[in-house]
């Protein structure tokens, strides 16, 4: 006979005691301890983001927080028992395949994704679908200790550069821009990496979600805070900027130009912040005077050895993964080093630009200058056995660095040069003049310009056992008179009669 009780408790008050959770939370931290032994270098590298990185050093006090959550609802191991579920079993093997999807691809963010949701799926496999659910916000909020939002950069970057212009504009300043770059009468500033207000996004919006966690009770109401957390820092980033270029201007370009830059930045971040939680205080929901203990079950509770072979499944599905990736890591090594042979008839001659593409060292690099009307550079980047340190799809792969004398002024897609192939485009400027780019990734025998093009066909390189062999072609041409279409003439041309002879040259890199 099932018996079922609903006992209305006050709020604060302590909650009637239906087993004891010790058990089940000791098991619960050695599962946690073993995942974070199975994906040991996962783990390092998000830790190591968190030390290298000033944008994600936060992610130290996220674990903490997401403990202390849990602390303030302790209660609820002791009104809901642990029901371990099975099907949560099958997410987290979801998750594994993830994690091994990225491996695979060498994509770093989904690795550490995946398995910084291995965590909370694991918990809700030992507790429970009830249980884990009371605790749903605490758990999942681990997910902001993984260093992401490097894919914002750019997009952050012009809409900055676009908002301090069109404010310099409309308030009567003149302004002559080159890309990210602009000049006004007192004065030269660029928007680079650090005025993309990456920092002040991921701040925000981890403090917002926190806040409206903490402070609302009803799901549009925190939702409605999180889009805030998301707007105004970018809109007060745009602000930011202007700002300090007016500063600089109205101060002769003594202020606001060094150090005291980024310390303004701050101030204005942290009083923007400050701001909108004050303003979002007059909408708080205090928590209800009563509240309803979850309905019981006679025989609910699972028992200490159950637990454990619960925790012993968990455990094994999550390191299927990991073995899987050392499997694939042996059968796709290749120990012979790639050798680019690329013959073309046009003749050699000397570089005519300084420009070169900073990119993680190759394996293989094949660097050449040809005359075909007017001069084209041939670079290639050949990459074997990547990793971290050495892979051809990365975003610290760039045509130019926020330092060099040459930086990226436009960039296009373009169907070159009968409209089935695509190429990417690029115009730098530099102390010996203008230079056009076209360039494009060759992962195993497939051509593509997207980077998660690319990481999906390094990925099932890999899986099908054919190696992780891929290189970047670049293709350069100076710009004369300011008029890029004569330089998309010659660059047309050459891809048009040499790009079969480029293509050779990589396979047979890639056979050897």
């Amino acid at each position: 006979m099932q018996l079922t009780a609903t006992t209305p408790v006050t709020a604060g008050a302590p909650l009637q005691a239906h087993a004891n959770p010790l058990p089940l939370l000791v098991l619960t931290c050695a599962v946690m301890a073993a995942l974070i032994g199975l994906y040991f270098n996962t783990t390092s590298t998000i830790v190591a983001l968190w030390n290298s990185s000033e944008t994600f050093a936060h992610g130290y006090v996220i674990v903490p927080i997401s403990l202390w959550l849990i602390w303030r609802r302790r209660a609820n191991f002791h009104a809901i028992p642990a029901q371990p579920c099975l099907p949560a079993l099958a997410l987290l093997a979801l998750a594994g395949l993830g994690w091994l999807a990225g491996r695979m691809g060498a994509v770093q963010v989904v690795m550490q994704y995946a398995f910084a949701a291995m965590l909370p799926l694991a918990a809700w496999t030992m507790f429970g679908t009830r249980l884990a659910r009371s605790l749903a916000f605490p758990l999942f909020f681990v997910l902001f200790a993984v260093p992401f939002g490097e894919v914002f950069i750019d997009p952050l970057i012009e809409f900055t550069a676009d908002f301090t212009v069109w404010a310099l504009q409309l308030t009567g300043m003149p302004v002559l821009r080159n890309g990210t770059h602009f000049e006004i009468p007192s004065g030269n500033w660029s928007v680079v990496e650090a005025c993309s207000g990456v920092r002040y996004l991921i701040s925000s919006v981890t403090l917002g979600c926190l806040y409206a966690y903490l402070t609302y009770h009803t799901a549009w109401r925190r939702a409605a805070f999180i889009a805030l957390s998301v707007l105004v820092p970018i809109v007060a980033n745009g602000l930011r900027a202007y700002m300090i270029v007016m500063i600089g201007h109205h101060s002769g370009m003594t202020l606001a130009v060094g150090v005291d830059h980024l310390i303004y930045g701050w101030l204005f971040f942290g009083l923007v912040m400050l701001l909108m939680f004050w303003i979002g205080g007059f909408w708080r929901q205090d928590a209800p005077a009563t509240e309803t203990a979850p309905a019981l079950q006679a025989g609910a509770r699972a028992g200490t050895p159950y637990l454990a072979g619960v925790a012993a499944l968990t455990v094994g599905v999550a390191a299927l993964w990991p073995a899987w990736a050392a499997y694939a890591d042996r059968a796709n090594h290749n120990p012979q080093p790639p050798q680019l042979a690329l013959q073309l008839p046009a003749p050699a001659v000397a570089p005519f630009t300084a420009w070169q593409p900073r990119y993680m060292p190759a394996d293989a690099t094949f660097s050449q200058t040809y005359q075909a009307g007017a001069p084209v550079s041939v670079r290639i980047e050949y990459y074997r056995n990547q990793h971290n340190a050495k892979a051809l799809i990365s975003s610290s792969n760039r045509l130019a660095n926020e330092k060099d004398p040459f930086h990226v002024t436009d960039t296009a897609l373009r169907q070159e040069p009968d409209g089935a192939f695509r190429v990417r485009e690029a115009r730098l400027s530099g102390p010996d003049g203008d230079v056009l780019v076209w360039y494009w990734l060759r992962v195993g025998s497939h051509a593509t310009t997207n980077n998660y093009v690319g990481k999906a066909w390094q990925a099932w390189q890999k899986f099908s056992g054919q190696g992780d062999d891929g290189a970047a072609v670049l293709l350069a041409t100076p710009v004369r008179g300011g008029d890029a279409n004569p330089a998309r003439a010659t660059l047309r041309a050459f891809l048009a009669s040499h790009r079969p002879a480029i293509d050779t040259a990589l396979d047979m890199a890639q056979r050897k």
